[in-house]
């Protein structure tokens, strides 16, 4: 059921179309549709709107996979700083790594998916799923699911505490400590790996999806077995099968901010920590330079993802967007989609930085759907300046 949705906020001279591209989408939506929409260009926020029944620009969301995009910016610092070197073996930082056919692997192939190491054989409980430390204990000791460096797969639930345990053995800090401390404080970003109890007020939990009967039957029909890579890389062969859907709604998870999934973030968290990525923000210099961008933006992993099932394309940790979703996107622009349907990039050609949220979980899960057209106009509203 539909009905008129009042989208609030503000947008700059010349972003009016994407204003009118969100109302245009949320007016067709269920009464019970929340979202927000936020962009910079250059570091200059244009864009900041949302819609639905007690939201506003502050209200947090559980971004799922979009935390990816913190954790691997973390990781870029530290190899942009000669701390981390990506054609290093894992090895050398994590000794402990090197069994069951995993000692040849470089840092470079296990950010781009290729590790093979995608969950365990008999899963994670909902505390291990919490925690990242307890994550690359269990995953330091697996054999690979396939010869690492050969194919790749999306490591959809444990990217983020492989890549972390690298930084954590490096450093001395976890990968939140370092995101906390390079990343989020400096730039005041409502974008968290770890919610403070101080802000749980302002979360709000994910809903499930509705399915049109037509999307049920589709959904129905996709295979799926308890075993295959998909219910391993999604922990669906666990004891206690792990509920996508509900992941952030798991106070215990949302606290300690587990890199891969459990990130609660605005949109204009999202949207500013990118904007901080690729420019000038606050008068403070870009997180990163051009050619950490550039090396972290190339295609590594292209092709048949072995766990999806589907064409994708990895760079360095971070989802090489203008290929997986929105190919008129300029070259060498990097993000992370979260399942619920977040979608967070930034384009450093046309200096464009994004980020959207929502709580209902979108259908078929990943970027929803109205980011196709949301982006589009940011997009040319972003070169028309």
């Amino acid at each position: 059921m539909s009905q008129e949705i009042t989208v609030q906020g503000t947008v700059a001279e010349g972003f009016e179309a994407v204003r009118e591209e969100f109302a245009a989408f949320v007016s067709g939506e269920r009464a019970d549709y929340e979202g927000q929409l936020c962009a910079y260009v250059h570091g200059r926020q244009v864009v900041d709107l949302w819609a639905g029944d007690g939201v506003d620009g502050n209200t947090l969301y559980g971004v799922h996979s979009s935390t990816k995009g913190a954790a691997h910016l973390v990781v870029a610092l530290l190899v942009q700083d000669g701390t981390l070197e990506l054609d290093r073996k894992v090895t050398y930082y994590w000794p402990e790594f090197g069994v069951e056919g995993k000692g040849a692997l470089t840092l470079r192939d296990l950010l781009a998916h290729r590790a093979g190491l995608i969950g365990t054989d008999t899963g994670f409980s909902p505390a291990e799923l919490a925690d990242d430390r307890a994550l690359a204990e269990r995953l330091a000791d697996q054999r690979p699911f396939w010869r690492p460096g050969t194919a790749f797969g999306y490591h959809a639930m444990v990217i983020g505490a492989l890549t972390g345990e690298v930084a954590r053995r490096a450093t001395g800090r976890t990968l939140q400590e370092l995101y906390e401390e390079r990343v989020r404080v400096p730039y005041g970003l409502d974008f968290h790996l770890g919610l403070p109890a101080s802000r749980e007020p302002r979360f709000r939990s994910t809903l499930p999806m509705v399915l049109t009967p037509v999307q049920q039957a589709e959904y129905d029909a996709q295979p799926s077995g308890p075993h295959t890579l998909e219910a391993i890389a999604y922990n669906r062969h666990a004891a206690e099968p792990t509920d996508l859907e509900s992941v952030p709604n798991d106070r215990a998870l949302r606290a300690r901010g587990p890199a891969s999934v459990g990130g609660v973030a605005s949109a204009r968290g999202l949207a500013g920590m990118y904007a901080a990525m690729i420019s000038e923000v606050g008068e403070k210099a870009p997180l990163l330079k051009a050619d950490t961008v550039a090396e972290f933006g190339q295609p590594h992993s292209v092709g048949y993802d072995l766990v999806g099932r589907v064409h994708k394309t990895f760079g360095l940790g971070f989802q090489i967007t203008a290929d997986t979703h929105y190919p008129f996107l300029g070259a060498g622009t990097i993000g992370h989609s979260g399942a619920a349907g977040s979608q967070a990039f930034a384009d450093p050609r046309s200096g464009l930085a994004y980020g959207y949220t929502r709580r209902r979980f979108a259908y078929p899960g990943g970027a929803a759907p109205e980011n196709d057209r949301l982006v589009a106009a940011a997009h040319r509203a972003a070169l028309g300046l």
